[in-house]
């Protein structure tokens, strides 16, 4: 007798509310992913550009509900020195499953010094798991 035990992973993430930007200093704020896979199992996470126009990984736009941005970075690191990206073996998180939930922190920063107009400012960034 004999079995297969696949390799199997679910992820999930958190809003970074990064609440009231004053342009005099920077914000930082922290989120979550979370992720559960079959134990053993090695894995990166990595998160995209997002959904602002122009944006890279290196600096992410919030785009506010007049078409305006607010430029912001995630970082992997609470320094917030190691950007978060997508290139596998560049800027992603590197793990092994150890067959419970782990919780990774992305660590976010608006930087000081940009002067955008009034208004509600958001952002969509993919998680790509891959295991």
């Amino acid at each position: 007798m004999g079995t297969n035990v696949l390799s199997l992973c679910l992820v999930s993430g958190s809003t970074i509310a990064f609440g009231t930007y004053n342009t005099a200093s920077q914000v930082d704020q922290a989120g979550a992913i979370t992720v559960i896979c079959t134990f053993g199992t090695s894995y990166n996470v990595g998160l995209d550009a997002g959904s602002g126009a122009g944006a890279t990984t290196a600096v992410r736009k919030m785009t506010g509900l007049n078409g305006d941005t607010l430029n912001y970075a995630l970082y992997r690191n609470s320094a917030r020195s190691t950007l978060w990206g997508s290139s596998i073996g560049t800027d992603t998180l590197a793990s092994t499953a150890t067959g419970l939930i782990q919780t990774h922190t992305v660590y976010g920063r608006i930087p000081a010094g940009q002067a955008p107009r009034a208004d509600l400012y958001s952002d969509t960034v993919t998680i790509t798991l891959t295991y």
